[in-house]
């Protein structure tokens, strides 16, 4: 029986959701982490999302290449098995580097669900529905932040931190098992590429060569920069400058909600605008948007520090006159 699109939709999604609720339900967690590995250098904690998100940037580029030589499902098992591997490596951890290089594998891994899940979208669907189908994902997927940092909350108030790592693998281990049981391989076998360096070496140079797809890439490597910039930043933020970290969850999951109500929105004016002209407007506003925060704080600061300057010149006036009359009594 062939899977339905809306099953279809809710599987893909928790493919791509490998990802956040990775980096997600981490975030209340990494204190505790941080007084059991690492008490004499806390902030080395942010290592363990860092390194996530360096292994699946390098898995990312050989995950697609990987499922054209080898079909999807089968990149997608080997991604899975990495995973679960390294998280099971996670919760016997005793030490930060160990639990470093776990996390930079089980980032590696995480990259071929996601990777591939975009490949079955096309392999699929086209055009603006394929664009529609993917924005689907993507509200669904929106879901995951805004309820990983609870859940991570949740488990660490009840278990030690380790549990998160054991909700990783059965959320790995049930979507891989979805995946086998209800997707047919796409690719048929004379339909596949050989997996070789000279091959891969001519597609990057080919895909490189093309100046819209540059483009693409640019833009894409500065917004993800600025997401995983402030997932890494946010947790400190609100426990250290705001000492909020206990309702930092809840806040998490109000910008995650404000994100996936965006994302249902592209779905539904994304058949009527067009891909290229819906982005490059969001992107305008995005830009506008950062320019006027930047704008209201360097006012703020300003007219703080010229108020401070005229408090702190009065006192020196003040000072100065109160030591003129002192030195006149004793002439």
């Amino acid at each position: 029986m062939r899977i339905s699109t809306p099953e279809f939709i809710a599987l893909m999604a928790m493919l791509v959701a490998t990802v956040a609720i990775s980096i997600d339900a981490m975030l209340p967690a990494l204190p505790n982490i941080a007084a059991q590995l690492t008490p004499e250098r806390p902030n080395n904690v942010q290592l363990i999302l860092s390194t996530f998100i360096i292994g699946m940037s390098a898995g990312t580029l050989i995950a697609g290449p990987l499922s054209d030589s080898f079909g999807r499902k089968t990149v997608i098992y080997w991604g899975a098995g990495l995973y679960i591997l390294a998280s099971i490596i996670c919760i016997f951890a005793s030490n930060l580097e160990t639990m470093i290089i776990a996390r930079l594998c089980q980032g590696f891994g995480a990259a071929a669900p996601r990777v591939v899940s975009q490949a079955l979208i096309r392999d699929l669907y086209s055009g603006r529905q394929m664009a529609r189908i993917s924005s689907f994902v993507m509200i669904i997927f929106s879901i995951v932040p805004a309820l990983a940092p609870l859940l991570g909350a949740g488990l660490i108030s009840i278990f030690a931190w380790q549990s998160i790592f054991v909700i990783f693998v059965i959320f790995s281990a049930l979507s891989t098992t979805w995946t086998g049981l209800r997707i047919q391989e796409p690719l048929a076998p004379e339909q596949r590429i050989p997996f070789r360096r000279e091959a891969f070496q001519t597609a990057l140079a080919e895909i490189f060569s093309l100046g819209m797809v540059r483009m693409s890439m640019l833009t894409m490597v500065f917004a993800y920069a600025m997401l995983f910039l402030s997932i890494l930043m946010v947790q400190q933020i609100f426990d250290q400058f705001y000492n909020r970290a206990d309702s930092f969850p809840r806040w998490f999951a109000l910008v995650a909600g404000l994100s996936a109500s965006a994302s249902f929105l592209n779905s539904m004016i994304v058949t009527r605008l067009g891909m290229r002209r819906l982005i490059s407007a969001a992107l305008r506003i995005q830009i506008v948007w950062s320019l006027g925060m930047q704008l209201i704080v360097s006012i703020f600061i300003l007219f703080f520090t010229s108020g401070a300057c005229t408090v702190i010149g009065e006192k020196i006036n003040k000072t100065t006159y109160i030591k003129q009359l002192v030195v006149d009594q004793n002439e």
